[in-house]
C-alpha cells in the first residue's frame, strides 16, 4: 500500500474532483462515515454515548463536524468544540461546521456547540461534562510547526482524557504530528485509534511518531486508486494481504520434495558465538526451506551440532587462532554455497581478526549465487567498498541495524536514525542490494527506489538473537523463490514482526527469547494461511 505525503494526498484530492467529479463535499462526507463505522466496530454502538468532538477551522475541523452530525444519527449525545470561530473558516469545512451549529440550534439537550477563543474558554466548556468518546479533529496532514496555545491544551486535554482509559480517536492523524516527517514537533494527541484517509501517510506509519496513532484504520473515501499510484510515491506500507500472495506463489507444491524447496548454507559461529549459528539455522528450518547446512569454526562445530535442530547439517571450515572462521576457508564456502540456493553470511563469524574479515570479501567476490549478509560480515566489510554491487543475476540481501549501517555508510548513528527510509534507499539504489534496516517498524529498501515499512513486530524482540533468527528466515524464503530478493526479504521481515507479536501475546514482551520467535513460526505461517498441505485438506 503506497504511503502519500501531504502534497501527494493534496494532489489525489484534487485530481479526484477534476477528474473524476467527485465533489470534495463527498470526500468529506465519506471521511466522516468511515470515522463513525471504525469507532463503532472498535468501541460498540454510538448511540447512548456522550461525545466530545474537537475540531479545528480546517479542513480536518470539517470532517470533525461531519463526523459529529453521524454520530448524532446514529444516537450519541455531541459536544462539539471549534478551536476558532466558524466565520474564519471556508470551503466543505465551513459549510460542515454550520451545518452542526444549525442541528444545534434545533436540538441544543443533544447536540452543542462551542466556538473556543482561549485556553480558559475551553477548560469551561469541559470541566462540567463526562464523555464515552472523544474525537480529535484539531489539525489534518498540513501541520508543519508545533502546536502551542490553545491547540496545546486541547492536546493535552485529550491525552489527559486518553490516560485515563477513555476512547481518544484520532480524525486521519493525531493532531500535533506532521503528516510528512516520522519525527514529533510538538506536542502531539496519543490516540487509541486513529482512521486515516485514502492512503497511510509518513507520521502514520514510521516511529516514533506512528506510536501516537494507537490502532491505524486506512479508509477508502472514493478517490480511485489509480491516482494514488500515479502520485510518485516510493513509499509503502507491508500488508497482510501482500504476504500472502507471495507465500501462495513460493515453491511449494502438494507434491514437492526437500530438493524442491530450496538449500540454504548458513555460513555462522565462532568461538563463543555458536547461538547465534544456531538460531539462523533454526530461522531458515522453520522457514519451510528442504535443506539447510551450518558451516562454522571446526572447532566449535560439535557444539553448534550438539545445540542446533537435529533436521540441519553442519560443517568444519578452517579457523585463525582465536576460534573464529579464516581466509583458509573460501574455497570450501565457494563450492558447498555452489550446491545451494542461498549463502547466508556473518552471525557470530566475529569481525576483530582480519583474516576472517579478508574471508568475507572474498566469498563474496566469488559467490554464484544469491547472498544475504548481516551482522559481522557487514562489519567486516565497513566501510562499504563501492565496487561490491549486487545484481539481478547475483543478488544481494544485506540486514543491518542502525549501528551496523552507521559504520556501512561512515554515518553516525543518529544521522541512520533521523532518516532510515532516505538512508536505505539511497544505499540500496547506488549498490543495487536490498537494504533491510532493523528497527522499530523496519524498512527495506530495493535497488529501484522503493522502500516498503514493515508493520509487525514489538519492543519484546529487544533481544539479542532475532536478528540471527531473520538473517534464517530471510535465506529460507529467498531459496524458495530466488528470483524475488525483494519479496522474500519484505515476506521475511513481515513474518518476523509476526511471529515476535504472537510470542509476546503468549509470553509477554519481557520474557521472550529470539528461540521463542523461532518456535511461533509455524503458527504464523497458518495465521497467514501460507502452508500448503493444510489448504489441500
Amino acid at each position: 500500500m503506497k504511503v502519500l505525503s501531504a502534497t501527494q494526498m493534496r494532489e489525489v484530492d484534487r485530481l479526484t474532483t477534476e477528474r473524476f467529479g467527485i465533489p470534495g463535499s463527498q470526500l468529506m462526507e465519506n471521511a466522516a462515515l468511515s470515522v463513525v463505522d471504525a469507532a463503532e466496530k472498535r468501541y460498540g454502538p454510538a448511540n447512548g454515548n456522550r461525545v466530545l468532538v474537537i475540531s479545528g477551522r480546517g479542513a480536518n475541523g470539517g470532517d470533525g463536524a461531519a463526523t459529529a452530525r453521524h454520530l448524532h444519527l446514529r444516537g450519541a449525545a455531541i459536544s462539539l468544540i471549534i478551536l476558532g470561530r466558524i466565520e474564519d473558516s471556508r470551503g466543505d469545512a465551513r459549510k460542515n461546521l454550520e451545518l452542526a451549529r444549525a442541528i444545534a440550534q434545533g436540538q441544543p439537550d443533544r447536540f452543542s456547540v462551542v466556538e473556543i477563543d482561549s485556553a480558559e474558554h475551553f477548560q469551561a466548556a469541559v470541566e462540567s461534562d463526562r464523555f464515552d468518546w472523544l474525537v480529535d479533529a484539531i489539525f489534518g496532514t498540513g501541520l508543519t510547526r508545533p502546536a502551542g496555545g490553545i491547540y496545546e491544551v486541547a492536546i493535552d486535554y485529550l491525552n489527559e482524557a486518553g490516560q485515563s482509559g477513555l476512547p481518544v480517536i484520532s480524525v486521519d492523524i493525531p493532531s500535533g504530528i506532521s503528516s510528512d516527517s516520522h519525527d514529533l514537533i510538538g506536542p502531539a494527541v496519543k490516540a487509541s485509534l486513529t482512521v486515516t484517509f485514502t492512503a497511510p501517510k509518513p507520521g502514520g506509519v514510521l516511529p516514533p511518531a506512528c506510536h501516537y496513532g494507537g490502532e491505524l484504520i486506512i479508509a477508502p473515501i472514493g478517490s480511485p486508486r489509480s491516482l494514488v499510484f500515479e502520485s510518485g510515491a516510493r513509499l509503502n506500507l507491508v500488508e497482510r494481504s501482500d504476504v500472502e500472495r507471495w507465500l501462495a506463489g513460493s515453491r511449494r507444491r502438494p507434491d514437492a520434495n526437500k530438493g524442491d524447496v530450496g538449500k540454504v548454507l548458513i555460513v555462522a559461529g565462532s568461538r563463543g558465538k555458536t547461538g547465534a549459528a544456531c538460531l539462523a539455522g533454526l530461522g531458515a528450518l522453520r522457514s519451510g526451506t528442504g535443506l539447510v547446512t551450518v558451516a562454522t569454526a571446526e572447532s566449535v562445530q560439535p557444539v553448534v551440532a550438539a545445540q542446533i535442530a537435529i533436521e540441519c547439517m553442519t560443517e568444519p571450515l578452517p579457523e585463525t587462532g582465536s576460534g573464529s572462521i579464516s581466509v583458509g576457508a573460501v574455497s570450501a564456502i565457494i563450492q558447498l554455497a555452489g550446491e545451494r540456493d542461498v549463502l547466508a553470511i556473518g552471525p557470530g563469524i566475529g569481525s576483530v581478526e582480519e583474516s576472517t574479515r579478508a574471508m568475507v570479501r572474498a566469498v563474496i567476490t566469488g559467490r554464484t549465487g544469491p547472498v544475504i549478509l548481516d551482522a559481522d560480515a557487514l562489519n567486516s566489510l565497513a566501510p562499504w567498498t563501492d565496487n561490491l554491487k549486487g545484481s539481478a543475476d547475483l543478488p544481494i540481501i544485506i540486514t543491518p541495524h542502525p549501528g551496523e549501517m552507521a559504520r556501512l555508510t561512515g554515518r553516525p548513528i543518529p544521522y541512520v536514525l533521523r532518516g532510515r527510509v532516505e538512508v536505505a534507499r539511497d544505499f540500496a539504489v547506488r549498490h543495487c542490494i536490498t537494504v533491510i534496516l532493523k528497527g522499530s517498524r523496519t524498512v527495506v529498501a530495493a535497488p529501484d527506489g522503493e522502500v516498503y515499512i514493515n508493520p509487525t513486530g514489538n519492543s519484546g524482540m529487544a533481544t539479542g538473537g532475532t536478528g540471527d533468527v531473520l538473517t534464517g528466515m530471510v535465506a529460507g524464503l529467498l531459496a524458495q523463490k530466488v528470483d524475488d530478493p525483494v519479496g522474500a526479504a519484505t515476506a521475511a521481515v513481515y513474518l518476523h514482526g509476526l511471529t515476535g507479536d504472537l510470542a509476546a501475546g503468549r509470553l509477554g514482551a519481557r520474557a521472550m527469547l529470539a528461540s521463542d520467535m523461532a518456535a511461533f513460526l509455524g503458527d504464523a505461517f497458518l495465521e497467514l494461511g501460507g502452508d500448503a498441505e493444510r489448504l489441500i485438506k
